[in-house]
């Protein structure tokens, strides 16, 4: 594509930019839809109570907010693409390591950093669906790209409800779809 063809409005959809921006919102339905009920179960089984298992899941809101500043700044630095590919190699590393963490307190850090990954996914994405979508194809556009987070939060549960919640099963399967 010329720079002229760029200038007099490109209104063609460029299909896959688009596939790996929705893909990745998928990666962000699906971490929020198994993880919340996933790590919640897993810590009640290890004799948590519920006000500290509140407390845990209310540092992803908290993360949430501090992580959103952070998508510009490093999307300015490394790219779009890249920070993303960053975000999900940080989060992936993040949800596994709740299966390795024994300790309580090493929960926190690790939902810190799973929730700001996950921020900056969903904060990139929008940018990128928003940026490559033509004017008049951005509604279509934006209703595949919110299907799939919605078919990730509702894939969530229903994995949780077939893997359960013991041993690595859970965990591995969503690195695995997160890998791919």
């Amino acid at each position: 594509m010329t720079v002229d063809t760029q200038e007099q409005g490109d209104e063609r959809v460029h299909w896959l930019p688009m596939i790996a921006a929705i893909s990745s919102i998928s990666v962000v339905g699906i971490a929020i839809g198994l993880g919340m009920p996933l790590l919640s179960v897993i810590l009640e089984t290890r004799g948590h109570s519920a006000s500290m298992i509140g407390l845990n899941t209310a540092i992803a809101g908290l993360a949430s907010i501090a992580g959103a500043p952070l998508a510009t700044p490093l999307a300015m630095r490394f790219g779009v693409a890249w920070t993303m590919l960053m975000m999900i190699a940080a989060g992936a590393l993040a949800f596994v390591g709740f299966h390795f963490a024994p300790d309580f307190w090493m929960w926190f850090p690790l939902r810190v950093v799973l929730h700001i990954a996950l921020t900056v996914l969903f904060i990139l994405s929008e940018f990128w669906i928003s940026t490559s979508a033509p004017p008049h194809r951005r509604g279509l556009v934006l209703g595949i790209y919110a299907t799939v987070l919605s078919l990730g939060f509702a894939a969530g549960p229903w994995l949780f409800a077939h893997l359960g919640s013991t041993g690595f099963l859970p965990f591995g399967v969503t690195i695995g779809l997160v890998t791919l």
